[in-house]
């Protein structure tokens, strides 16, 4: 089966179906699934857009509106992760997972799911410790706090994700786990993005949410987002039970933008005479009826339950029991219903209203989720949180004869750099990130460069981590040692039979060609994403060679990149 991951999309659906229709025709290959690591967003209407935590400047539509009100329809199944930047009040409706539109499915905080037999995991948001041990309480219409502790990871969904016991495939998170950049090309990396060598340097990088999942999953593939960056890594895990040490591929992507690398095809083996249709995993069902009641949606801290004397109950695996009760909850059909429906109008671009609040609502996806298995709709016990603290708020304004009014929706802010009251200065906002580009990474990713598709190796994360001093010290992950440091990198990867491929733009013309035979012989293929011409930033009809040319739609975004790129 082969799998298209792309790592951070920012709404741009059309061009990221356009560059897997180009991979198809040149390659002669079809796509059957396409995995985002993040940043999807997920825009219905002008609403949506006051959920997300961007600056004013990068509040565009973008295209996913198409596919949410029908216009268009999703070429591939598509199932994306949250990141940091999403329409949050859309994706809480679903915060089991389900369709966001026809043919893309959302995860949810945390999920698994089948697809022809293969086994997928993710985990969504990033990590930030002041918000980790917190219950989902976020109610729209946030305010500058809940606006980004909303898609910050929570303890209870990465305990969910520690009671798996079975293999999974694939698992895919926004931010990279910690302490990964130590088994690729950890001087290149530093080399594209400089301004991680300190937290590189320092074991810093990264969630340690997600290294305790590396460690404790073992996956055979991990993809991420996040830091913009392509980037690749081979980890062998230290063997359990006497039995043979797992290998975990990770591999990151950049930003959906011309001449970045944000997508790759990576060929994962399927199960013969499995369902062709997403099916619900049923161990992580019993796992969500068995934790259903361990975590209100409240801010106050909560620990799990640990083998202490302190709890009655610490493991909530799932019994062969308790996934027969599942499949037998579903009348023993496992396949996702396609119950997708429309709960806020569309975007109209004939009739603009750019003043809308944002909407929430409970979903019907999730409703029909709970009343099947038992489940609580937490996102609905939020919104009666919120209407009841609200309530509260109002009389107490009475009482001390205030002239506010707690009716009128709150003011969203357009500056992440003070969504947080406890902001991180090592924090990369999205200015950060284009600040960093324009001083200098922009000539390390070599001008002109296509976004190559090989099948192996490659990587992009993005940071919005917490480098809380206290934290780091008390659940610092240590994983395995590198068994080589960054200078004897290249010999020890060439010696890996599972090396995935280097970014071509990092390759001379003789290490491209040897990459490229062990790609044929490791059944890799190689492939290209359309390459954007700088003849289109000015508006010229240019082509080049037989490339076709995609017709941007936000010509002022790529136009500031492209002239910041030539700048550094």
């Amino acid at each position: 089966m082969k799998i298209a991951v792309e790592g951070c999309c920012h709404g741009e659906l059309d061009k990221i179906y356009e560059s897997i229709s180009y991979l198809e025709n040149k390659e002669g290959v079809k796509v059957d699934l396409l995995l985002c690591c993040g940043d999807f967003q997920a825009v219905r209407n002008e609403g949506d857009m006051k959920c997300m935590a961007v600056p004013p400047k990068y509040r565009q539509m973008q295209t996913f509106y198409k596919y949410y009100s029908g216009e268009k329809k999703a070429p591939v199944l598509t199932i994306f992760i949250g990141g940091n930047h999403e329409a949050s009040n859309y994706l809480q409706e679903l915060h089991y997972g389900g369709w966001v539109a026809p043919n893309i499915f959302y995860m949810g905080y945390a999920g698994v799911v089948r697809f022809r037999g293969v086994r997928i995991g993710g985990l969504s948001g990033i990590f930030k410790s002041h918000d980790y041990k917190k219950g989902h309480f976020e109610f729209p219409p946030y305010n500058q706090d809940t606006l980004r502790s909303v898609y910050h990871i929570r303890n209870v969904d990465v305990f969910k994700l520690k009671q798996i016991k079975m293999p999974l495939d694939v698992f895919m998170t926004h931010d990279w786990p910690r302490g990964i950049y130590n088994y690729g090309n950890t001087n290149q990396l530093l080399h594209k993005k400089k301004f991680l060598r300190q937290e590189v340097e320092s074991g810093i990088l990264g969630s340690p949410a997600a290294a305790e999942l590396l460690e404790h999953l073992q996956p055979s593939y991990w993809f991420s987002a996040h830091l913009h960056v392509k980037f690749a890594a081979v980890m062998q895990h230290q063997a359990k039970n006497n039995a043979s040490p797992k290998v975990t591929k990770f591999l990151s992507l950049d930003k959906c933008l011309p001449h970045r690398d944000f997508l790759q095809i990576v060929e994962v083996l399927d199960r013969p005479g499995s369902s062709q249709n997403l099916e619900y995993d049923p161990e992580w069902l019993a796992i969500l009826k068995a934790t259903d009641s361990l975590q209100k949606p409240s801010c106050n801290f909560w620990n799990p339950p640990q083998d202490n004397g302190l709890h009655t109950r610490w493991d909530f695996s799932a019994s062969q029991e308790a996934m027969m009760e599942v499949v037998s909850d579903l009348s023993g059909d496992l396949c996702i219903p396609e119950n997708f429906s429309l709960t806020v109008p569309a975007y109209d671009p004939n009739r603009p209203q750019p003043n809308a609040h944002p909407n929430f609502c409970t979903n019907p996806q999730t409703t029909e989720l709970c009343a099947t298995l038992g489940l609580t709709d937490k996102y609905a016990l939020a919104g009666q949180g919120a209407q009841n603290y609200r309530a509260t708020e109002e009389e107490e304004d009475e009482d001390n004869q205030s002239t506010g009014s707690t009716d009128e929706p709150s003011e969203y802010p357009t500056d992440t750099s003070v969504l947080s009251s406890s902001y991180n200065p090592d924090e990369i906002t999205i200015e950060d990130e284009w600040e960093e580009e324009e001083e200098g990474v922009g000539c390390a990713e070599e001008k002109g460069t296509d976004a190559v598709v090989p099948e192996g190796q490659v990587g992009g994360q993005d940071s919005d981590r917490d480098s809380s001093p206290s934290r780091e010290t008390a659940s610092r992950l240590v994983l395995p040692p590198p068994r080589a440091p960054p200078e004897t990198e290249a010999p020890r990867r060439s010696s890996l039979s599972l090396l995935l491929p280097p970014p071509s733009s990092s390759l001379s013309t003789s290490e491209s060609l040897s990459q490229g035979s062990s790609e044929e012989e490791g059944g890799l293929t190689l492939a290209r994403v359309p390459k954007r011409t700088s003849g289109e930033t000015q508006g010229l009809p240019i082509h080049s060679g037989g490339t076709p040319q995609i017709k941007r739609r936000n010509q002022s975004i790529y136009t500031a990149v492209e002239d910041e790129e030539s700048e550094g």
